[in-house]
């Protein structure tokens, strides 16, 4: 799909919310999740590595703003930066370890960095906050209503979504996918693995720890469940309901998961139960995700259309 095509269905998410949710805090939260389940898209859908370290990425972002706010009083840009900045430094570190393995030794790694990473938050409660985590996340006067603070999310997103097109449209977002497709031929080629992954890495880590920012302010609160293995779970089941390989599905999967789940809550306490039925569902009978379920509708109706407008011309012919 051309560039411009998926920046407009995100600019038209964007604009649309609005016009049909009610809280402007649910709204945010489509498009904070969905900046999240960018960043993992790029790797699993580009570069083909699983990864359960999503929320170190996220949680390191939430800290990092919530301290910088609340304890230096540093202007919200610079906190939001320095959110994006410790994001893709932990990546960094998460990633130099990791991709020295592949397949189920490469998911046990992030898995492992995820519970030590847990385990450090929760215990360094005199900079986490441990179990309570860091209260009184400020915001700027200018976004002190959900709606105001939507505003600002949906511009950070888009302009996050804009460079990340930029980067999967790139001869580097195509070595990824040489990277994804076939590892051995992309190395015969010559191209240094290990940099790419690195790089696809830092750059995940980078845009969840702008969520995770994002995240903190809009709830006012950077607490241990940001840091948790539900957190990368949660990441990893929006990128995979949405669909791997384009960006927009990410979008699809976080509009879908949250407002689902904002959805179940409301008709039973244990709504997470009814969510793991429909992941079997979709594990089973929807393998590419929502965006591949609409491209394949899309693609019978395209293929109809040639058909019944060749029918009449037939027939002229005959007569």
């Amino acid at each position: 799909m051309p560039r411009k095509v998926t920046f407009l269905l995100a600019l038209v998410v964007a604009l649309g919310l609005p016009l049909v949710l009610r809280s402007g805090s649910l709204a945010s939260e489509v498009l904070i999740y969905a900046l999240a389940a960018l960043g993992c898209n790029l790797l699993l859908g580009y570069t083909g590595l699983l990864s359960f370290g999503q929320g170190i990425f996220f949680g390191l972002g939430s800290y990092t703003i919530a301290i910088l706010l609340t304890r230096l009083q540093l202007p919200m840009p610079l906190a939001l930066l320095a959110a994006i900045a410790m994001g893709a430094l932990g990546a960094a570190v998460v990633g130099w370890v990791a991709i020295r393995q592949r397949g189920t030794y490469f998911v046990m790694l992030t898995l492992a960095f995820a519970q030590m990473f847990y385990f450090v938050a929760y215990t360094a409660s005199g900079l986490t906050g441990g179990d309570n985590g860091l209260l009184d996340v400020p915001r700027p006067a200018f976004m002190d209503t959900p709606w105001k603070y939507y505003a600002f999310v949906a511009v950070i997103f888009l302009i996050a979504f804009g460079l990340l097109l930029r980067v999967t449209d790139s001869v580097f977002g195509r070595t990824l996918l040489a990277i994804r497709d076939n590892e051995d031929r992309a190395a015969a080629v010559g191209y240094d693995l290990k940099r790419f992954k690195l790089l696809a890495f830092v750059i995940s880590g980078a845009v969840t720890g702008l969520a995770g920012g994002l995240h903190a302010m809009m709830t006012g609160i950077a607490p241990l469940s940001n840091a948790e293995y539900h957190t990368s779970e949660m990441i990893l089941v929006i990128t995979v309901i949405g669909g791997t390989g384009n960006l927009f599905a990410s979008v699809l999967g976080s509009a879908f998961y949250v407002l689902l789940a904002d959805w179940l809550s409301t008709l039973w306490p244990r709504w997470l139960l009814l969510l793991g039925l429909l992941l079997i569902g979709v594990s089973i009978g929807m393998q590419r995700g929502l965006w591949g379920l609409g491209e394949s509708a899309w693609r019978r109706v395209f293929r109809k259309t040639p058909t019944a407008d060749k029918a009449p011309l037939a027939q002229g012919e005959k007569a």
